[in-house]
């Protein structure tokens, strides 16, 4: 994250916290992800935080939680830009995929690490040319 963003983080940390989590909880709902793996995708909160986080109770997020809901817009756009429908681009994280050993996009997502989010945000750059 460049000096910029911490800058700009830093000066709202609340409503950039919520602002980041309402996106991240639509794109969760457009692509059904379930609770369990919703927490796995932002890092393994605990659960009263992840709840209270649902309801728009949050004073800020760590910068690791902010960069994994970075990645994880940053796929919606790209597979928003791959797809003709947003249908299609939604769809797409739960089927099977052979780039990905016939697991869906969210299973290799969900193996936890920052890396398998930064990983599919790269191969689905790289799709788009």
């Amino acid at each position: 994250m460049s000096a910029l963003e911490q800058t700009i983080l830093s000066q709202n940390p609340e409503k950039t916290a919520q602002v980041a989590l309402s996106v991240f909880f639509n794109i969760m709902t457009a692509w059904h992800v379930k609770t369990k793996d919703q927490i796995v995708l932002l890092g393994k909160p605990p659960e009263s935080t992840f709840y209270n986080w649902k309801k728009g109770k949050v004073s800020s997020l760590s910068l690791d939680t902010l960069e994994r809901i970075s990645y994880v817009m940053g796929i919606y756009k790209a597979l928003g830009i791959l797809f003709p429908t947003r249908e299609q681009a939604d769809a797409w994280p739960q089927k099977p995929n052979k780039a990905f050993n016939n697991e869906s996009a969210l299973a290799f997502m969900l193996k936890g690490s920052m890396i398998h989010l930064s990983d599919m945000r790269r191969y689905l750059d790289a799709q788009r040319g």
